[in-house]
């Protein structure tokens, strides 16, 4: 039933950018400006939903090499726990700051709207990633559209499980995470349209943005369906102790484990066959097309439909049609033990 995954062509992990901000015309624009830091030097700060981790790291990397190319000083900071509450509380700190601008990986983001709408009338340009839908930031910018993303992980684990199919859990970071949350709807919907035998063992399980809480659950997994088949993660520590669990089971060729991540945290289980494949964006590009919208808000530019930001993956954006706010790459990347060495992060 364990069939190989194959390796997809992944876009370029560029490096330093020097980014070219041109006008695009009529669309989406703010009129903030705001001179930053002491010296007339912009400041922009970053709001991530945790400190540390590989992935907010890699974030930080892209913030600075976009700060260094433009001449920007960029801050970022997080919370030592994931907590709505806390991101909420470091926010309103950041508002008697007056940086040029935030941009902001909610963790709820509807827990933000609040104080997002407090930066703005400060005269803060708000710009955030995996919080599609938002009202109250100048442009919200995603990887890719979450139910497209969240069913390209379904076709994965099905040519994964291969024509058996079989029943399969989804993890996320936690229950309030909108993008996660998504990618469960997105691979489900998949799922009842095109692969009848794959079939969820029902609501998504939380982990807590924890390997620890995946590896635990992954085990009571294990122990409560003997016929369980796949697993999806959404946070990125979810493969991490997902493969932990099925490899100390010894369920590599049993079990398939599909989900987002790094390569930097998966390698060895990729190599292993405990995760078959990780899907990803690179997170320092993301970070990157935020600062380049907000960067172009500042100076009065608009976004719309094929805005190109200079940014891998971010070259002919997309306009959600219920949220005109709510802007689209095509950014994701694929993974398997035949790809991860490409890729540095």
């Amino acid at each position: 039933m364990h069939h190989p995954i194959r390796a997809v062509s992944a876009l370029a992990i560029v490096g330093a950018l020097t980014l070219t901000l041109t006008g695009c015309g009529a669309g989406l624009s703010a009129d903030q400006s705001n001179d930053g830091a002491a010296g007339g030097e912009e400041t922009m700060i970053n709001i991530v939903k945790l400190s540390g981790g590989d992935w907010f790291n890699r974030m930080n990397v892209g913030n600075q090499e976009w700060a260094q190319a433009n001449d920007v000083t960029v801050v970022q900071t997080a919370g030592e726990d994931a907590s709505p509450e806390r991101q909420i509380q470091i926010i309103s700190d950041t508002i008697p700051q007056q940086p040029a601008a935030i941009t902001v990986v909610p963790n709820a983001p509807e827990s933000v709207e609040a104080v997002l709408k407090r930066a703005q009338d400060a005269g803060i340009v708000v710009v955030t990633h995996e919080a599609a839908g938002i009202t109250n930031a100048d442009a919200d910018i995603e990887a890719f559209n979450d139910l497209d993303y969240g069913a390209h992980q379904m076709d994965l684990l099905a040519e994964c499980m291969g024509d058996d199919g079989g029943t399969y859990a989804h993890f996320v970071g936690g229950l309030t995470v909108t993008s996660h949350n998504n990618w469960v709807e997105g691979a489900a919907d998949r799922a009842a349209d095109e692969y009848p035998s794959v079939t969820s063992i029902g609501d998504p399980i939380s982990s807590d943005e924890s390997a620890d809480t995946a590896y635990q659950r992954t085990r009571e997994l294990i122990a409560t369906y003997p016929d369980l088949a796949g697993i999806i993660g959404a946070a990125s520590t979810d493969v991490v102790g997902a493969g932990r669990a099925i490899s100390e089971a010894g369920l590599e060729d049993q079990v398939c484990v599909v989900g987002t991540s790094l390569p930097s945290m998966t390698s060895d289980l990729l190599e292993s066959g405990a995760i078959d494949v990780i899907t990803f964006w690179d997170p320092a590009l993301a970070g990157q097309a935020m600062l380049t919208i907000a960067s172009m808000l500042i100076a009065g530019e608009s976004i719309e439909e094929g805005s190109d930001l200079g940014v891998t993956g971010y070259d002919s954006l997309s306009v959600d049609l219920e949220s005109p706010n709510t802007f689209y790459g095509t950014a994701w990347i694929d993974v398997t033990a035949d790809n991860a060495a490409d890729y540095a992060f």
